[in-house]
Parts: structure tokens; C-alpha cells; sequence
């Protein structure tokens, strides 16, 4: 396996980069960074096609294949409007128009067994258990993959969101990220902290290779993009979030997001400052609890920010699509990212909303921080 830098959703590059230059490791960690989203394709045919209408969702009437594995629940599949619409009109303090999540276009999945929550400490630590498996973040990196780096840097680690004391403008990332000795699944916040108490709570740390050796163990594997978009929606087209289209319906939070100044404190309205344990909110329509907030999901596909704009392309509705042959971040050209999907505990509307069912994630495929999981499929 290579060691590559912890990330997520954001610009990210080598480890080489975190063994040599500790701060810039902290700016290419952020998460559900607004440097990519910033970037705008040069393409007049992404504008051309970028439209906001929802065709209805056409459910499979075929039942399940059997009983339900343990913890997991049937997603009938089916044809279905997917993508974004652009938000920013519809968000108070919103600010991402979200051009890699368009145009809406139609898709067609087979049905699927999902787990009804993200892979939890206890889970994980049971996989480890057997078959003593070592995640990238506990890997050490040696040094002739690092000629000349100084011993001291050599060490395994991972980077932790670190709050700031006061507001601080939201476009230097350096401010609210530290990459930390010793971090890992095991250590989530730092050497000295632990998973003791908190197995309930979904592993994170995991890069997606650590994730795809979990769902190997487990007769498993991630779900594709439009798989984990068909499941996250349920059965619903065109709702902002997977519950509907109203943020908090009666008064009440569904799901584990960051309310208050970002990044200097959450408020915890929702009843949680940080990572939760699973179930803590509703499940949507499929029985899926937490697809939206508390960390984000690896699916399977290769990220490319116009992969979207390629299938609309061709006017047909297309069936299990499998995401594109290779990967494509303009930001960063030559980073290998996955999708991730669902957002997590540090979404808010004034930085990254990407809460919103339909929109997307990313993060280079070796990496992962203290607010990435993941759930599988079969």
C-alpha cells in the first residue's frame, strides 16, 4: 500500500509533503475545503446543460431476495433524477454553487443490501481483531520512500480539525488543522485519546483502501455514487436533504452537522459538539440512519468533476454506472481521489453545505481524517 497524505474533500498531495513540511501538510488535510469549489470549469456546455429539474423517482417492484442480513436493509433501486440543483439561492449564507454536481440527469440502479449505519470503532476493531490489519495512518513511513527526510519526521499520524479561539477568515486552512503523532481509528483525537467508550461511534481515520479491506473481510464491498445517492434519497426526488426540503422541519435537527461560528465552536444545537454515535437521528425513507452529516461516506468511484456533465451528454438514462476509468481534480491534477458522499459533523452553510443530498465529496483514495467512514454494500 503506498502512505500517502491524510485528506478529504479538499486539495491534498503526497505524505512525502507531510514528512517534509508539516504546515503545509495541515492546508492540503482541510476538510470540505472551499479551494476546489471555487474552482469554475471553463466550459460553456457546463452551463448549457445545468438545469434544476427533478423527474420522479420510479422505485423496482421486486422484493428483497430474502431476509435482511444482519444490519442491513434493502434498497429496491430503480430510475431516478440525480445530482444537485445549485443551492446558493435557496441557503442563507450559502456560497458553493456546486458545478461538479450538475447537470441533473437521469440513472438506473439495481437493488442492493446497505447497512442501515456507518461502520462503527467496535465493528472495526473486530475486522482488525482477526485479521491484524494495519491502517494507513498507523503505518510508519520508511525512509527510502523519503530519501533524506529527517528521522524525526518519519512517523505515523494523522490530521485532527482543531478549533480556532476566535472567528478567522474561512479561506486559510491553516488555522483550523494540525496533523498529530500518533493519530489514528484507534487514537481519533491524538495519542492520548481512545475508542474506549465511544464503540459506538463510526471508525474514522480510514483511508479508502482500509475501508475496501474491511468490506473484503466482510463479503462486502462500497457502494457506487449513484448506489449510495438512489439509497440516500429514498425513494424521494429532488428533496434538498434526504429527509425533505426544510433544514429543520418543527424546530428539530436531523442529522449531526456544525452549528455556530465555524471554525471556532460548535454550538451543538443538535445535541452533539463533534463526532456522534450512530442512530442518534431519524432514519430516512430506506431505513438508513445518519446518510446525511457526522462523517463523510467512501463510495467506489473515481472522482472527475465533469463526470456528470458526461453521461447527460448522452441522453440516455444510464444503468449502475460505475464512475469514470480514471480520476480528474483540475485543482489538483495529479491526485488519485475517490467520491466521498453525505458530508459530516463540520458542514454548515457559511463554508461547506455539502450536506445536501445529490451534492458530492472527494479525497485522494490512500488518505483520511477524523470526519471520513464509511458504509458498505452487498
Amino acid at each position: 500500500m503506498s502512505a500517502k497524505s491524510i485528506s478529504t474533500n479538499q486539495p491534498s498531495s503526497e505524505r512525502k509533503k507531510l514528512v517534509w513540511w508539516p504546515a503545509l501538510a495541515i492546508l492540503i488535510a482541510i476538510a470540505s475545503g472551499l479551494a476546489w469549489f471555487k474552482f469554475k470549469p471553463n466550459t460553456p456546455s457546463t452551463n448549457k446543460l445545468a438545469m434544476d429539474a427533478f423527474e420522479p423517482t420510479v422505485e423496482n417492484k421486486k422484493p428483497a431476495p430474502g431476509p435482511a442480513p444482519s444490519g442491513m436493509v434493502w434498497i429496491p433501486g430503480g430510475e431516478f433524477s440525480m445530482g444537485c440543483a445549485d443551492p446558493t439561492a435557496d441557503l442563507c449564507g450559502g456560497t458553493e454553487t456546486m458545478f461538479d454536481a450538475r447537470p441533473i440527469h437521469r440513472v438506473y440502479v439495481d437493488g442492493f443490501w446497505m447497512d442501515d449505519h456507518e461502520v462503527t470503532n467496535a465493528e472495526y476493531a473486530a475486522f482488525v481483531d482477526a485479521t491484524g490489519y494495519i491502517t494507513i495512518a498507523e503505518q510508519t513511513p520508511k525512509a527510502e520512500d523519503f530519501p533524506g527526510a529527517p528521522p524525526e519526521n518519519l512517523v505515523a499520524g494523522a490530521v485532527i480539525f482543531t478549533p480556532t479561539p476566535e472567528p478567522v477568515p474561512l479561506n486559510n486552512h491553516f488555522q483550523w488543522w494540525r496533523y498529530e503523532h500518533g493519530a489514528n481509528w484507534r487514537h481519533p483525537d491524538g495519542p492520548k485519546s481512545s475508542i474506549e467508550g465511544r464503540e459506538n461511534f463510526p471508525a474514522v481515520h480510514i483511508a479508502y483502501e482500509d475501508a475496501l479491506a474491511y468490506c473484503q473481510w466482510a463479503g462486502k464491498r462500497l457502494p457506487t455514487e449513484a448506489e449510495w445517492e438512489f439509497a440516500a434519497r429514498g425513494g424521494k426526488s429532488g428533496n434538498m436533504y434526504t429527509w425533505g426540503s426544510e433544514f429543520k422541519p418543527d424546530g428539530k435537527h436531523q442529522a449531526n452537522t456544525f452549528q455556530g461560528v465555524f471554525p471556532v465552536t460548535d454550538a451543538a444545537e443538535d445535541g452533539f459538539a463533534g463526532i456522534a454515535p450512530i442512530k442518534q437521528f431519524p432514519a430516512n425513507p430506506y431505513g438508513l440512519y445518519d446518510v446525511t452529516g457526522n462523517v463523510w461516506e467512501w463510495c467506489s468511484d473515481w472522482y472527475r468533476y465533469d463526470y456528470f456533465e458526461t453521461l447527460a451528454k448522452s441522453g440516455k438514462v444510464t444503468r449502475n454506472p460505475q464512475g469514470p476509468e480514471t480520476p480528474f481534480d483540475p485543482v489538483e491534477p495529479s491526485e488519485r481521489k475517490r467520491i466521498h458522499r453525505g458530508g459530516s459533523f463540520l458542514c454548515v452553510d457559511q463554508y461547506c453545505s455539502r450536506y445536501i443530498v445529490g451534492s458530492r465529496g472527494k479525497g485522494e483514495h490512500s488518505t483520511g481524517t477524523n470526519h471520513v467512514g464509511f458504509r458498505c454494500v452487498k
